[in-house]
This record gives C-alpha cells, sequence and structure tokens, in this order.
C-alpha cells in the first residue's frame, strides 16, 4: 500500500464523473486541456484541493478536499461541466445523441447527468480511494501496470516520493485492489 498520510481538515469527496452514454472521450486532448482550464477557473472562486485524479476513456474519478465548513461539490462540478461544454469542447457535442429532455435543460451530449460522490470518512477511507484511482485502468485492462496510464495523478506521486514506480504491479496489491 502506499504511505500517504495526511490530516483530513475541510470535507473530503471521491467522485466519479462518467461521459454520456459512456463515449470514450476523456483522454481526447481537447476534453483534457478545457478539463484543466474549467478546474483552473472554478479554483479561483471556489477553492478546493485535488488530492486524485484520473481520466478514463469514458469516466473519471477524482478526490477533492474542500475548505473547512464547505461542501458546495454540486456548484463547483455544475461550472465545471458548463464550462468543457461551451468553451472548451463544444466539438465533442453530439446532437444526434441529444434527446427532447437534454434540449430542454440545454445540455450537452458530452456528460452524464448525474455523478457519484462518497465522503471520506476517515485516513483508512481515504488512503483506500487514493489507491483506487491510479490502479483503475489496470483493474480495465487499458494498461499492465499503473505507471504506463499517463491520464493520472500517480506521476505526482511517484515524483513527490508517495508511490514507487512499479506500485500497483505485485500480485498482493493487485488482489487487494480488484476485489
Amino acid at each position: 500500500m502506499s504511505r500517504y498520510r495526511r490530516l483530513l481538515t475541510g470535507s473530503t469527496y471521491f467522485f466519479t464523473v462518467v461521459a454520456h452514454r459512456r463515449r470514450p472521450i476523456f483522454c481526447n486532448p481537447a476534453i483534457r486541456s478545457s478539463l484543466a482550464q474549467a478546474i483552473r477557473f472554478v479554483r479561483e472562486t471556489r477553492p478546493f484541493v485535488v488530492d486524485g485524479w484520473i481520466l478514463l476513456p469514458d469516466h473519471m474519478h477524482c478526490i477533492w478536499t474542500l475548505p473547512e465548513h464547505d461542501t458546495d461539490y454540486s456548484t463547483r462540478w455544475s461550472i465545471i461541466k458548463r464550462y468543457v461544454s461551451s468553451r472548451g469542447a463544444p466539438a465533442l457535442h453530439d446532437p444526434a445523441l441529444s434527446t427532447s429532455s437534454r434540449q430542454k435543460r440545454r445540455e450537452s451530449t458530452i456528460w452524464q447527468r448525474r455523478f457519484w460522490e462518497h465522503q471520506i470518512r476517515n485516513e483508512v477511507d481515504f488512503e483506500r480511494h487514493m489507491d483506487y484511482i491510479p490502479f483503475n485502468p489496470v483493474k480495465h485492462g487499458f494498461v499492465q501496470q499503473v505507471v504506463d496510464w499517463p491520464y493520472s495523478t500517480f506521476h505526482r506521486y511517484v515524483r513527490d516520493g508517495v508511490y514507487a514506480v512499479d506500485w500497483g504491479g505485485t500480485a498482493e496489491i493487485r488482489g487487494m485492489l480488484i476485489e
């Protein structure tokens, strides 16, 4: 397991966000770039810490820590999704996938309407979710080793000495993370 230790202060959440109809678009350079811009934009007025993040073709996982006494992650996600849809990746909007409900709500076909969130309860819960994030592309069969997936904060944590470059490659770790 990792040696990631930190004191939980604000509200910390694990999120899963999915592409509309599970289209494999999240590793697209336009999405990645506009998502990074959207996150910077939102953090200017509604700060949060990105503890971990991974982009997979049709979904993403991340952990955010919000400032103390702030639990408004929904507004942050709304702004991020709107920013990416309107400014960063409108070419990925596919009118053929739109429904009357989506048209009425003026929704793009980039994002699934909702997202899944889980409030991190303690350090063990935090570590489990932090370990789940970089292992996800291995679990889905995109790569054989965690280090081979480029769209992850795993590389930042390797650089900072939190994870070893070969983390997730042992049978023991694989058994713990796939369950």
